[in-house]
């Protein structure tokens, strides 16, 4: 009976567990108030929470992510000074005033732009970059391709409301996993506040930052807040704790702030991001037929980490694709086979099997010397 009874006990204990983390899977997957959200594995790609996050929605200024990154793909020098057109003058909405005929430089203006989010700013520098709106959005557009999105559409560089302006939560992450890897990008959407050029001599514009989150979250990166009526309250933000790297958006969230930082909490105690595979791993040694020496060592290169939850590294398998032997010559570096890992028959990721050192081929006189020293 008592061994029936500890039996019970443990089924039940079990039984509570799972629960407690199929709650939070169920958190993290649907319970969000967002219309769409996704938190995204910046290095992998690996969806870690979502949902609706392919749903094709409004984004409002979260926009300005994709613009900044075109004009960082399109302007060398950052220091240039450029003369605002009257055009990016008296933008409807968030405002750093801009006046016609003054003169900033390109970094400022994208300072502008992403701390307070100057819908001014952006425009200035569309015309700038693209000499039209309607051409700068074209560049726009190729940004989101070359990031992977291709479920977008841009019409504006600000943001505002447009019939034909709209991403996805799943295109928003990946275009900010990429832009996070360019340093001056970093640089901007870290900094809480700074001060640029005013409208006249001597005076200055001081910017803060819209992104409560990066004085409240550990390890927080930015990104952009934006808000119009028909997106409703959007965020994009990052964070990176011990080299884990995540994009969180939320699309028409009225706690953006509070969802996001639950979203990021989630990510963090449920997930760990393991090394799955050293740079320059050793794998072992292959035989080689007709060589000098009767095998060679051989290696992968890159490294590769990825986020898992607590029973997924049981679910892990590695796949050498290796022939039991090789043919000399040998040459250092050689590709002789593949690695393959994968998680739950899905693979992960993939690496050549390179060799360590190069193996001559043994010649007739090398053979015959050779049966003649043994005999």
């Amino acid at each position: 009976m008592r061994i029936k009874r500890v039996i019970s006990i443990i089924i039940l204990a079990m039984l509570v567990l799972l629960s407690f983390s199929n709650n939070k899977v169920a958190y993290g997957e649907s319970g969000c108030c967002a219309k769409a959200m996704i938190v995204l594995d910046a290095n992998s790609g690996r969806v870690l929470a979502g949902k609706n996050y392919d749903e094709r929605l409004p984004m409002a200024s979260t926009t300005k992510i994709v613009t900044a990154l075109t004009v960082l793909y399109n302007c060398k020098n950052l220091d240039k000074e450029i003369e605002i057109d009257k055009r990016a003058v008296g933008v409807p909405g968030t405002s750093i005033y801009l006046k016609e005929g003054e003169k900033l430089t390109i970094k400022e203006l994208l300072y502008g732009m992403m701390l307070p989010s100057g819908n001014d700013s952006a425009t200035a520098l569309a015309y700038y970059v693209g000499g039209s709106i309607e051409k700068f959005c074209n560049l726009m557009n190729k940004t989101a391709i070359l990031c992977g999105a291709n479920n977008s559409s841009f019409e504006n560089p600000h943001g505002l409301d447009s019939d034909n302006h709209y991403t996805t939560a799943y295109d928003l992450a990946k275009i900010t996993a990429k832009a996070l890897e360019n340093d001056i990008f970093k640089e901007i959407v870290t900094t809480k506040s700074t001060r640029i050029k005013g409208s006249s001599v001597g005076a200055y514009r001081y910017l803060k930052n819209k992104n409560k989150l990066l004085n409240t979250l550990d390890g927080c990166l930015g990104v952009k807040t934006g808000f119009t009526n028909k997106a409703g309250r959007c965020l994009v933000s990052a964070c990176e704790r011990s080299g884990f790297r995540t994009v969180c958006v939320v699309l028409n969230c009225g706690p953006m702030f509070d969802e996001s930082e639950k979203l990021f909490n989630y990510v963090y105690g449920n997930y760990s991001y393991t090394e799955l595979l050293g740079e320059y791993k050793l794998i072992r040694s292959v035989d080689v037929n007709d060589g000098k020496n009767e095998s060679v060592k051989v290696f992968t290169k890159r490294g590769f980490s990825y986020p898992l939850l607590p029973y997924e590294e049981k679910m892990l398998e590695y796949r050498y694709l290796l022939p039991n032997s090789i043919d000399a010559p040998v040459k250092k570096d050689e590709i002789v086979g593949d690695l393959e890992i994968y998680l739950n028959n899905h693979l992960l990721f993939s690496e050549k099997i390179y060799t360590m050192d190069s193996v001559k081929k043994i010649g007739v006189w090398s053979n015959i010397k050779d049966i003649a020293s043994k005999w």
